[in-house]
């Protein structure tokens, strides 16, 4: 009785078969079925890779939320060098909300030579390259956000030749922890003096022809210090041969939570507008020479994460691919042979009939063929 049972079971299942064998026998093969089948296994094989190396990449996703952290603190990370020398200069933060001015401990004023080595101007070269391209695609973006703590350190590298030439610029360097709101951070004349109203410059103790505002930003960002992320400021450089110059940009920072398979770091994007003018009071240019950087802070996060496509999608579409391109191979092979029958069909059916037409005297033809033919003797 299980015996019994265990056959009408076997035979059920072998009525569900969806996929029934053919005897090779039964089975005809010609040679365009096997130039259709060589086109579509070569066109499986090679979407098939494409898939894998879609598989394999990355994309960065935004998302966008509004920022509630208001009580933590912001980081500006510095290193700009002025054509001056460093007891003629001095930079600070003023933050506008409370009217005070942040500490400036964390800054280091640096003698250096101004003009760059053969290999740091190289260096800048590429980072200014970088820049352009930034601009012109922005899609790189992703890729620089893929790769950070991967890359190299966007500091100058230092200098290959022993100068004998004395210093006659001032490297500042460092970082500030200001408050997350507006303020405005500058080097200008003369070194900052705070007071309860706001703050000074020592600037009358300075000559004033040897103010010379030209400067290069190796480096200026906000958040955390991440190695290989370019800013875009990074590499800028404005010399100036006026006495009364100022350097204004503008920057707008947007809070930026950066996840990626390498990293996680709370970091911040920004984008900036340039201005300079000549400071002439005679002409009704009014101001303080130096460099203003002003900086606001955007109310919007950004969240950018790094994302895979999952195995179970790849899977799918790569079902999808085989088997839409067996189905629609096997269709227009079905097609393309019953459209050559036809035509094939036609051109034998007219020289079936030019053949076997029989004329008459009156020109007509007979084009029916007898049925009996009398043999006789």
């Amino acid at each position: 009785m299980r015996r019994l049972n265990r056959r009408k079971t076997l035979n059920l299942v072998k009525e569900l078969d969806a996929f029934p064998k053919v005897p090779d026998s039964y089975v005809e093969t010609s040679a365009s079925g096997g130039t259709v089948s060589l086109i579509a296994f070569t066109t499986m094989a090679l979407l098939t890779i494409m898939e894998f190396s879609v598989y394999q990449d990355t994309w960065m996703k935004y998302e966008y939320e509004v920022d509630k952290d208001f009580s933590s603190k912001l980081r500006i990370n510095i290193d700009i060098t002025v054509a001056m020398k460093c007891q003629y200069v001095g930079a600070d933060v003023l933050d506008l909300a409370e009217t005070m001015v942040a500490s400036a401990d964390g800054l280091v004023y640096e003698p250096v030579i101004f003009d760059l080595s053969p290999q740091q101007k190289e260096w800048q070269r590429m980072l200014q390259l970088i820049q352009s391209r930034l601009q012109e695609e922005h899609s790189l973006q992703d890729v620089i956000f893929k790769s950070a703590f991967k890359s190299a350190s966007t500091a100058p590298p230092p200098r290959e030749d022993d100068s004998s030439q004395s210093p006659d610029a001032c490297r500042i360097r460092g970082h500030l922890y200001v408050n997350k709101v507006a303020g405005n951070f500058h080097i200008t004349v003369g070194k900052a003096i705070p007071h309860p109203r706001g703050h000074a410059h020592l600037a009358a103790l300075v000559n004033h022809d040897s103010n010379n505002f030209s400067h290069r930003i190796d480096h200026l960002s906000f958040g955390e210090l991440i190695p290989g992320i370019i800013n875009p400021l990074d590499g800028t450089e404005k010399i100036t041969i006026d006495h009364n110059q100022m350097f204004q940009y503008f920057i707008t920072v947007v809070p930026t939570k950066l996840h990626t398979y390498k990293i996680s770091a709370d970091t911040h994007q920004f984008s900036v507008t340039e201005r300079e003018r000549i400071i002439n009071h005679a002409a009704g240019s009014h101001g303080v020479s130096g460099i203003f950087m002003k900086y606001d802070l955007s109310s919007l996060m950004v969240t950018v994460t790094e994302e895979h496509m999952p195995f179970w999608q790849f899977f799918v579409r790569l079902c999808g691919i085989v088997g839409g391109i067996f189905s629609t191979t096997g269709m227009l092979h079905g097609i393309g042979k019953f459209i050559v029958e036809i035509i094939c069909c036609r051109f034998r059916l007219g020289a079936y009939k030019s053949v076997h037409s029989v004329p008459f005297e009156d020109g007509h033809t007979d084009n029916h063929l007898p049925l009996l033919e009398n043999n006789t003797h």
